[in-house]
């Protein structure tokens, strides 16, 4: 498994803007599609977003989508993920996670990650 440790979350306003990024290690990140999740209180966990090993197409929620963008860096073992116009529903946990790919394509809704970070709060003010 790759190991996966997120960083750059906080507290914001509403309308703001902020990046996470995952920081991978173990594995040859390239091999691996990642993926964006949320979790917040008294809610299921949820994908907002996904993208391919190569970083040439992804997918994202109709609640993120326009306003988070997921990119990556295979030199850098890094998945970030932008957020503009951020929300008070923005408000949760949000873990990376990646799984091992055979094909360039981002992971579909309902599939398996394999391995997960810790989580970054996200709190998001009005």
């Amino acid at each position: 498994q790759v190991q996966l440790v997120e960083s750059g979350g906080g507290l914001v306003q509403a309308g703001d803007s902020l990046r996470l990024s995952c920081a991978a290690s173990g594995r040859t990140f390239r091999n691996y599609a990642m993926g964006w999740f949320r979790q917040a209180p008294g809610k299921e966990r949820e994908l907002i977003t996904a993208i391919s090993r190569s970083g040439g197409s992804a997918h994202y929620a109709d609640s993120v989508k326009g306003r988070f963008t997921i990119s990556r860096d295979n030199a850098k073992n890094t998945v970030y993920l932008q957020m503009n116009s951020l929300k008070p529903e923005d408000t949760a946990v949000y873990y990376c996670a990646a799984e091992y790919s055979d094909f360039d394509l981002p992971v579909p809704p309902g599939r398996r990650f394999g391995s997960w970070g810790q989580g970054t709060q996200v709190t998001v003010s009005s």
